[in-house]
């Protein structure tokens, strides 16, 4: 429902828009600022996209985590097709995504709502818990004493941790 008045609204915003704006700059000028937008946009998506892919890449090659930068690079995106639509609001909008602060405000303010919304799905669960990762299974409180090779018993001296030799693992005394 939210996704329908979204396309009923945007387009009546920018709609008075261009009459307002159009009427105090008139149709040319009007025009000219919506054109000029598209193609800066288009250059500077380009341009942050390159920069976006090139830190992907390197995480990667890094192993490391690529949310951060499929995240920016999904916003990059979605402001080039913002900055391509024309109006007023829908190039505001772009632009703004454009600019890396926001980006990451966006990230920080998705990844606390879906922190939230997981939360809300697993309500016996500690907020620690969910930064942490799963829990590892039950905890076994034990004593151990280690034990020499003479103390192993007959059979039990080279036999590596997981195997059965003749006479047992060698883990535990007899």
């Amino acid at each position: 429902m939210w996704l329908f008045a979204l396309f009923v609204i945007v387009p009546l915003i920018e709609i008075a828009l261009f009459v307002q704006i159009g009427g105090w700059l008139t149709l040319w000028p009007t025009l000219a600022i919506v054109v000029l937008t598209a193609i800066l946009g288009t250059w500077l998506v380009r341009v942050q996209g390159l920069r976006t892919l090139a830190r992907l890449q390197a995480a990667l090659d890094r192993f490391e985590n690529p949310t951060a930068p499929l995240a920016h690079g999904a916003m990059i995106l979605f402001a080039g097709a913002l900055l391509l639509t024309p109006g007023f609001l829908t190039d505001a909008i772009g632009l703004a995504l454009l600019m890396p602060p926001v980006r990451v405000l966006l990230l920080r303010v998705a990844l606390r709502e879906a922190e939230r919304r997981a939360q809300r799905r697993q309500p016996h669960a500690h907020p620690a818990d969910a930064r942490s990762g799963p829990r590892p299974g039950p905890i076994i409180d034990a004593d151990f004493e280690e034990l020499g090779p003479d103390e192993r018993g007959p059979g039990r001296g080279g036999n590596a941790p997981g195997e059965t030799g003749r006479g047992g693992s060698g883990w535990t005394r007899d």
